[in-house]
């Protein structure tokens, strides 16, 4: 199957909303346009061709000379132009979308990495709308399917969504310590939340599918650096970055569109805002 025919059978024969499948369809028929102005096969890409796509079609103004080459340009990006950070994670959700139907198509076999093209800055400025259970059920089904064909890091990715249903921030998750982590004589498990000034806060007993995540992410845990205590790690033994749990939300809410589409979009404050369960409103 041609990559053309590809995108009119996956925008036809899928559940996206009419508006989606219009955007969707301007933002890959770009693509695969420069990719042909470049003598591109779309099948045998990398992260720095779509980059390269991104920066010369859209980014190279605002950008104001710098390459788009990594993280801290996406971080600068959020920071200074926030609206065109906005379009940018939206096409990089099209491209996912894309690439997805692709490997199911047979097409190609591993999917580009393409969360480390979000600049992960949250898509509304208003205060986070919980999820409705309907919405909330479907991320439990996007967490479980989330897996090697997905990321290296798979269980890890899990674990961090778990925990933001925990009630946990993004930044107490990249920040909790194996060093406050409480295996209880019932086999549950506590952590304690530090704040911003690295003081140990509030205590969280955890969730059974919470425990279950993490029993499977500490034996592949990446081998801490030196003096590195955070459970969370990533590249070296290292913490992740703060934004990280944002940028895997949106990749993993990417995956279905009931929460691609959703407006508020899915952030990762919404879903520590949503929790395992509802609990009654206040009187």
């Amino acid at each position: 199957m041609d990559p053309r025919t590809l995108l009119d059978t996956w925008l036809t024969s899928g559940t996206l909303r009419p508006a989606s499948q219009a955007t969707y369809r301007i933002e890959v028929t770009s693509w695969l346009d420069w990719c042909d102005t470049a003598g591109i096969d779309p099948w045998h890409i990398t992260l720095h061709h779509i980059a390269q796509w991104a920066h010369d079609r859209y980014l190279h103004q605002v950008l104001d000379g710098r390459p788009l080459n990594g993280p801290d340009a996406l971080a600068w990006l959020a920071q200074h132009h926030p609206d065109v950070a906005k379009s940018h994670d939206k096409r990089i959700t099209a491209l996912t979308g894309y690439y997805e139907a692709a490997r199911t198509h047979g097409l190609l076999r591993q999917l580009p990495d393409l969360k480390l093209l979000r600049t992960g800055i949250d898509r509304d400025a208003t205060p986070p709308r919980r999820l409705t259970p309907m919405e909330r059920t479907v991320l439990f089904t996007c967490i479980g399917m989330w897996g090697p064909d997905q990321a290296r890091h798979y269980r890890r990715d899990r674990l961090i969504a778990y925990l933001l249903l925990e009630g946990l921030r993004p930044g107490e998750i990249v920040r909790l310590d194996m060093r406050h982590l409480y295996e209880l004589p019932d086999f549950t498990y506590e952590v304690r939340a530090p704040d911003d000034f690295e003081n140990v806060g509030k205590k969280f007993t955890l969730e059974p599918l919470t425990v279950a995540a993490l029993k499977a992410y500490l034996p592949s845990r990446p081998r801490p650096a030196d003096g590195v205590h955070e459970l969370i790690l990533g590249q070296g033994g290292r913490p992740v970055v703060s934004r990280y749990p944002n940028m895997l939300v949106q990749q993993i809410c990417a995956t279905h569109p009931l929460l691609a589409d959703r407006n508020p979009p899915v952030t990762a404050d919404t879903i520590a805002h949503t929790g395992f369960w509802d609990t009654p409103t206040p009187a």
